[in-house]
């Protein structure tokens, strides 16, 4: 079972979001939360495999939460979650480390897949919000080039990473095991001095791999 924490202040919003979570038969929302300190106190009692955050909430957002989060559990998964599709919060969340961005106003199959592949090691952006934040990416990436010491498999790899694959998805492509595409992502985070995948796919995209 994919034990699932959300934390959205609006009940009604929460509630249909867990129904919509809760058709897939593997998902189970296991807790939930009015704000970013609701979450926190819940990871702090019980282990889940990720975490969905309304971006805007009082006490805490999901921002700030979602920093905590990753520092103190770093195997959990989070995605961030709002109506608003300004490429600032995109960009900032994607900063953090987070495992997605995704709409309030998508659908239950676009929610799914969301949490599948952030679960599976891939980053998540819907499509509208992809095509806003992609090319501010891509601006700031003009003339730079990846770091020397990174080997060809490795830089593939990247780039792999930087399309938002999964590491089955990776290892499909370059006819690799999954194990070795682990082993090189730990790697290439080790060269780089990065923290995740989010941090690699930004990379990626920066430096011209994607």
């Amino acid at each position: 079972m994919i034990r699932i924490l959300l934390a959205e202040d609006q009940v009604m919003v929460r509630q249909g979001l867990k129904m919509m979570i809760e058709s897939d038969k593997e998902m189970k929302v296991t807790g939930e939360a009015n704000d970013g300190k609701e979450a926190i106190a819940l990871c702090e009692k019980q282990l889940f495999d990720i975490v969905i955050l309304d971006i805007r909430m009082p006490n805490m957002d999901g921002i700030e939460a979602a920093k905590i989060i990753k520092t103190r559990w770093p195997q959990t998964k989070t995605l961030i979650l709002t109506t608003f599709d300004d490429e600032k919060y995109v960009l900032e969340t994607l900063k953090i480390g987070v495992n997605g961005y995704i709409l309030k106003t998508g659908d239950t199959e676009s929610l799914l897949r969301s949490i599948r592949s952030a679960l599976a090691g891939g980053l998540s952006l819907e499509d509208q919000v992809a095509a806003k934040v992609v090319p501010k990416l891509l601006q700031r990436g003009e003339e730079k080039q990846p770091d020397p010491s990174l080997t060809p498999r490795e830089r593939e790899i990247l780039k792999c990473i930087g399309e938002g694959l999964s590491n089955a998805e990776i290892a499909e492509r370059i006819s690799i095991s999954v194990g070795t595409v682990k082993n090189n992502t730990s790697q290439i985070l080790a060269k780089l001095d990065l923290r995740d995948r989010t941090q690699l796919a930004i990379y990626a995209i920066n430096h011209n791999l994607v």
